[in-house]
């Protein structure tokens, strides 16, 4: 990454700790690697199932960790006496969406642990949307309810298999292939056209409520709609309602995760550069008896972006001659840094390194080219 991205980065976590630290999140320092078997218990939890190990000196298959919520986890233990809220920026160790190579990413997050009551989850969320307001670009973060999902396939007698195969409908908003796969497995025309009803539904959250009550109009009660109701109430009116969307293609893996799970998406990255939600199911499946809540932050993601908006790897590329004083040199070379800007000193005008100005240093002066 170029200086100026590379500053723009760190400013960023910069303002990601204050605004953790804010809201009484304390920061979380880890080891780089834990026991392979903790992946490998967990590895559909896992974004990528691809983890670096080794063999310690003690015979034990280590892993370079590919995840940090699986770490804080292990180290919480069985039960807290209060909730408990980290945050972190660390470094993990997985195959990268862009180079599709193993590498080291920064990552920030966060993490609220022990008994999460509606208050835990509206502040998690709101940290989300703050995070992302933090990049400086336009931003949405779209927020759905697994309990509702669940409410809807609950009406249907099915294996497993079949409701995942389902649940990655959703996750792709594939409703033909959803209205194949219930005619294949005996659910009737309208059953599907209720699944392909929740999939559609996109925008405004108090506007898609209204419709999930017209689709939840034949049951008396539906506890995870009546949650999610509340909840965006209390951030109609706020500066971060404007973010937020409902859409229930945002299902994550069910078997680790319950209740609200949401992914953010900035302007200018095909992909969300948040994600996050409830996962009571991955507690319970490390034997924890309490719940949780929390997000990361994907800064590979953002790194891109960033490169973008900069353009150039370095602001000015100072070209020399041999036998220069390499007192002058330097000398000229740090009066530009003190402008602020990168510079990149050469024999040789660089091939493939970008840059915003080409200078040469001559006669104890750096004087422009072209």
């Amino acid at each position: 990454m170029n200086t100026s991205a590379n500053q723009t980065l760190e400013a960023l976590q910069g303002e990601l700790r204050a605004l953790y630290e804010q809201s009484g999140y304390a920061q979380y320092k880890m080891s780089k690697f834990e026991e392979y078997d903790l992946y490998v218990r967990n590895k559909d939890f896992l974004i990528s199932d691809s983890v670096i190990t080794f063999t310690d000196t003690n015979g034990k298959l280590m892993a370079l960790k590919p995840d940090v919520t699986l770490s804080i986890i292990k180290n919480s233990g069985d039960a807290l006496a209060a909730t408990q809220k980290v945050y972190y920026n660390e470094n993990v160790y997985r195959i990268s969406k862009g180079t599709h190579t193993f590498k080291e990413i920064l990552q920030s997050g966060l993490e609220c642990m022990g008994e999460i009551d509606d208050y835990c989850i509206y502040e998690v969320l709101s940290l989300a949307c703050r995070s992302l307001k933090c990049i400086g670009r336009p931003a949405v973060l779209d927020v759905s309810h697994l309990g509702i999902v669940a409410a809807v396939l609950d009406d249907f007698v099915l294996p497993n298999a079949v409701k995942a195969q389902i649940v990655k409908c959703i996750d792709e908003k594939n409703c033909h292939e959803i209205e194949r796969i219930c005619a294949e497995n005996g659910i009737e025309k309208r059953g599907a056209e209720r699944i392909c009803s929740l999939v559609q539904l996109y925008g405004d959250p108090l506007d898609v409520i209204a419709k999930l009550r017209d689709l939840f109009a034949d049951e008396s009660d539906c506890t995870a709609l009546t949650q999610l109701e509340t909840m965006m109430n209390a951030f109609a009116g706020t500066e971060l309602y404007e973010m937020l969307r409902l859409d229930f293609s945002v299902v994550s893996d069910m078997n680790y995760y319950n209740g609200f799970v949401f992914k953010g998406f900035v302007e200018g990255v095909p992909n969300s550069v948040l994600s996050g939600g409830q996962y009571d199911r991955l507690m319970q499946r490390l034997h924890r008896d309490f719940g949780a809540i929390g997000f990361a932050l994907y800064l590979d993601e953002l790194e891109r972006l960033l490169l973008s908006d900069s353009g150039f790897d370095v602001d000015a590329v100072v070209l020399y001659d041999e036998g220069v004083s390499l007192a002058a040199l330097s000398k000229a070379l740090e009066e530009l840094r003190k402008s602020g800007k990168s510079v990149c000193a050469q024999r040789k005008k660089p091939e493939k390194l970008r840059y915003a100005q080409l200078m040469k240093f001559e006669n104890g002066e750096v004087k422009p080219l072209g």
